[in-house]
């Protein structure tokens, strides 16, 4: 059965006029029906659906994929998608730990922690990384300028051990270091983002016992407490022991120094983020990812949501949203408490009622990103890094200066 792009007929989807250059509509009642639908050991979780009458080369053409009329709220009337950087190798240096740091306009990120193409894990840690907020901004009206972005290596002092995981931490970042072998322990690392890079350990054990493989970190806007999650990853890619805890998401008050569990029963925790007024947590579980181990269609490819009680702590867990490829990974939150979580296509966005509005489609897996300036998107891709403009009220307060 042959199928025709309705962008070709110059059809208005849903009677939606003025769609931007860069984004198109996707009809899902298009594909609700399908002609043949393939085995799981032909089409899983690790393939990029590409709808009827589209080839990949549609998709990437126009990045802005509109699954709901809400998502042009976030788009605005211009959206632009900027390949600002890539390794020059199957080197993942743009992995995760997207953070931006306003006083110097600049967005930190790290290298994949146990990628063989990188050697990391085991043998040497991961590398933390930034780049220069102005210089991806003054090429935002462009498709490609690799070259014309520097990324800078940040030389912490002393080093975070394969980090992962960040977020801004009273004028500082905090990264989720994720441990080497038996003896260098999983930890929470505060990053000086200025030099000399100094680096201070907020915290190393649960009463004395090692975390598994912390990974992703994010700050209550209502209690300013940090919650964390710890799977398995670091054994999952040979490079930390078997563990010795629950696969756990932690609560830790710095002002008393109390450290606590508020869920368990996942899988593999990953992604975490607060919507804006603090009142829900959401909880990505990628166990369907199993690292070396190799994947897993049963597992879940899952992100969660909780109540979030006055006193911090977690209740009610609910299901949020599976996502069509990959995993999600990282998740982070705009102020219209919309989640936005990097997957396997690329950048998946639902708003608080689950409903899928949209994606910004990079056609390869997306482990982290993060809002950045004035409606700006940084996008860690592995070997790439993008850079997306969207509306420019979209903001995440994920930058947090008074916690």
């Amino acid at each position: 059965m042959a199928y025709i792009p309705l962008a070709a007929l110059g059809v208005l989807v849903a009677g939606v006029a003025g769609i931007p250059e860069q984004a198109q509509f996707i009809d899902q009642k298009a594909f609700n029906v399908l002609p043949s639908v393939p085995p799981p050991s032909e089409f899983n979780l690790t393939n990029i659906f590409v709808p009827p009458g589209y080839e990949l080369a549609d998709l990437h053409e126009k990045p802005f994929h509109v699954y709901d009329e809400e998502f042009y709220d976030i788009l605005g009337p211009n959206p632009t998608l900027t390949l600002i950087a890539n390794s020059g190798s199957d080197d993942p240096i743009f992995h995760e730990a997207v953070v931006w740091y306003p006083p110097t306009n600049e967005v930190f990120f790290c290298q994949n922690a146990g990628a063989p193409a990188a050697g990391t894990g085991l043998e040497k840690s991961a590398i933390v990384q930034k780049i220069s907020l102005d210089e991806a901004e003054a090429v935002a009206n462009q498709r490609h300028a690799v070259g014309k972005v520097k990324v800078h290596v940040v030389d912490a002092n002393p080093p975070v051990i394969n980090p992962n995981g960040a977020t801004n931490y009273k004028g500082n970042i905090l990264f989720a270091a994720e441990g080497q072998g038996d003896d260098k322990t999983s930890e929470l690392i505060i990053l000086n983002p200025r030099k000399p890079y100094n680096t201070t350990v907020l915290v190393n054990n649960f009463f004395g016992r090692q975390f598994n493989s912390l990974n992703d970190i994010a700050i209550n806007p209502r209690n300013k407490d940090v919650y964390f999650t710890d799977p398995i990853y670091g054994r999952l890619q040979e490079f930390r022991p078997t563990e010795g805890l629950p696969h756990q998401v932690y609560r830790y008050n710095d002002k008393t120094g109390a450290l606590s569990v508020v869920a368990d029963w996942h899988s593999q925790p990953n992604g975490i983020a607060f919507s804006p007024g603090g009142g829900h947590a959401y909880i990505a579980d990628t166990g369907a990812q199993g690292g070396f181990w190799g994947v897993n269609a049963t597992g879940p490819a899952t992100i969660y949501r909780y109540d979030v009680s006055d006193d911090g702590t977690w209740n009610n867990r609910q299901t949020f949203a599976y996502v069509s490829s990959g995993i999600p990974d990282g998740l982070h939150i705009d102020t219209k408490g919309r989640i936005y979580a990097g997957c396997g296509d690329g950048v998946n966005v639902w708003n608080p009622a689950g409903t899928l509005l949209g994606k910004i489609f990079i056609g390869e897996t997306s482990a982290n990103f993060n809002f950045a300036g004035e409606g700006g998107l940084v996008i860690a891709a592995e070997t790439n890094l993008y850079y997306a403009k969207l509306a420019s009220t979209i903001a995440s307060g994920a930058y947090i200066s008074d916690v």
